[in-house]
């Protein structure tokens, strides 16, 4: 539903108060992978956090990808702690719907999951994707390490100059750390959602632009 804060994100005043435990539990596996959802990770696998748009869609086309342990869909980078699908779809906590990735890096380094984020929706479009309107649907890149950080930002300027010479305008893509942004698990009928219902809505749509640095 479009509101105030529809294309505008909240200032950490105007968003909700929210709460200070979870409102819901959340499944104990994986639906597809069938490993922990929220932990502990393998020695040695590191995450990476992802948005960008719908992430039911976001968070199939990762857990398809050889090397990726677990995925799970969840809110970050807004103000509200522990927010529940209605208050970000209202877009009054300020968060991004987003997909958590626990991976391998010795079968898949982060720079090919990046290659996945940048094809796998439009960076250019601000606070929507495709049809899906709001603050909640924009793309950001959400780095665990310096070495994360430094390759989504080279990414994201390899990516702009191939969007550019396609005729896209400007990457909107926010590259920020995930320390000091919390990620919040969605609630579970949100978790492996297409595979649960796999004729459901997806949200993709990438460019078409092949990624290459």
């Amino acid at each position: 539903m479009l509101n105030a804060f529809t294309m505008r994100l909240p200032t950490p005043d105007e968003a909700l108060p929210g709460r200070t435990e979870r409102m819901f539990s959340v499944p104990e596996k994986h639906a597809v992978l069938g490993t922990p959802l929220l932990g502990p990770r393998p020695e040695g696998f590191e995450t990476a956090d992802f948005a960008l748009g719908c992430f039911w869609g976001a968070e199939r086309r990762f857990w398809r990808t050889p090397g990726v342990w677990t995925t799970v869909a969840g809110f970050q980078g807004g103000s509200t702690p522990n927010p529940i699908s209605e208050e970000i779809a209202d877009g009054r906590t300020g968060h991004a719907e987003t997909v958590r990735v626990v991976f391998d890096p010795s079968k898949v380094p982060y720079g090919r999951l990046l290659k996945l984020f940048w094809e796998s929706h439009d960076p250019t479009q601000g606070f929507r994707q495709g049809n899906d309107v709001g603050t909640h649907c924009r793309s950001v890149l959400f780095h665990h390490s310096a070495a994360q950080r430094a390759a989504a930002h080279e990414t994201r300027e390899a990516y702009q100059r191939l969007l550019s010479r396609a005729g896209y305008g400007a990457i909107t893509t926010e590259i920020v750390p995930a320390e000091g942004h919390p990620f919040y698990p969605a609630e579970a009928h949100h978790q492996q959602y297409l595979e649960r219902n796999p004729l459901g809505y997806c949200g993709l749509g990438g460019t078409g632009v092949p990624f290459a640095a």
